[in-house]
């Protein structure tokens, strides 16, 4: 196997592993935006939250004699609770009594109040978290993939379909769906909106604080501001695969993770051995203004007629 074909592949996986963090998180966007057509912009910032949680008590986790990843379990109590919490004072308050747009900026406020929080109450430096996986990697003659590479993605591909396994055929999911089609309706067929908008804030949450976990194995630092690039980014696979859409979630997930990560080793510089790129970012937001103009709904939303 040649070095350049050595190196393409090792840039597909590193895609798909990115990719699958993007698409964990764009899950969260795509779920709420379904359910009251909302943008919530805070919602890569609950990265950061279990990004901190795992921080705190991986050390406390090994030191009990358990393995590093156990601390997923406290990063999704945080911030399930931090979503609900968000949901009921912030968001709630909001739908009842403004609009569209109060809602939108209720959004980006709440973003800056948890990372301004996280920076006065931990400081704005990086702060290095232990290794959460210890995965001998998988070989393949000169190809090496790691396996914290190999379980990021299986991961991801299990909780994109469970979640749609869940939303398409429980109880609780039904009602989601039924929420996002017609509230009134569902109201009429018994539905508790308010309890199933506070399901979705907590299901989207805890996504985040899987995605934080599959982050920090990649990437063992954490910041006040390590969520809002991730979760533009997020954003912009929803938006790629047609937000509302949890299939197109995953797509514009992986889509956007292949892209970056082919970005940087093709048209990036390599400077002390370490591949950047310039480009990269600039391109994935380039593909939002251009998916906004050719195909608004994205790849696998519905386009919506508006009624005048």
């Amino acid at each position: 196997m040649n070095s350049q074909l050595v190196m393409f592949i090792s840039q597909i996986f590193n895609g798909l592993k990115i990719g699958s963090v993007y698409s964990l998180v764009a899950l969260g966007y795509t779920m709420v935006y379904g359910i009251i057509r909302l943008i919530n912009f805070a919602h890569g910032d609950f990265i950061m939250v279990g990004a901190y949680v795992l921080m705190l008590t991986a050390p406390a986790i090994i030191a009990m004699g358990m393995p590093a990843w156990v601390a997923v379990i406290p990063a999704i109590l945080i911030c399930v609770a931090v979503g609900v919490i968000v949901e009921k004072a912030a968001y709630k308050p909001v739908r009842e009594r403004g609009n569209s747009m109060t809602a939108l900026i209720t959004a980006i406020a709440m973003s800056l109040l948890l990372e301004n929080g996280a920076q006065a109450v931990f400081g704005a430096d990086y702060k290095t978290i232990p290794t959460v996986f210890s995965i001998p990697s998988v070989n393949f003659g000169a190809l090496h993939i790691s396996g914290d590479t190999i379980l990021t993605i299986v991961l991801g591909l299990v909780i994109m379909v469970g979640l749609q396994l869940y939303v398409s055929y429980t109880k609780r999911g039904k009602a989601m769906r039924a929420v996002s089609e017609d509230k009134e309706a569902s109201i009429l067929m018994g539905v508790n909106i308010n309890s199933t908008i506070t399901l979705t804030f907590a299901i989207g949450s805890g996504l985040a604080a899987v995605a934080s976990l599959m982050y920090v194995a990649a990437y063992p630092q954490v910041s006040p501001t390590m969520g809002a690039m991730l979760g533009l980014k997020a954003f912009v696979a929803a938006v790629l695969g047609g937000i509302g859409s949890i299939p197109g979630a995953m797509i514009g997930g992986l889509t956007i993770g292949l892209i970056e990560s082919l970005t940087k080793a093709y048209i990036g510089t390599i400077t002390a051995g370490i591949i950047t790129s310039a480009f990269s970012d600039a391109i994935v937001f380039g593909i939002l203004i251009v998916v906004l103009l050719v195909k608004p709904s994205g790849i696998m939303g519905k386009n919506e007629g508006e009624k005048v």
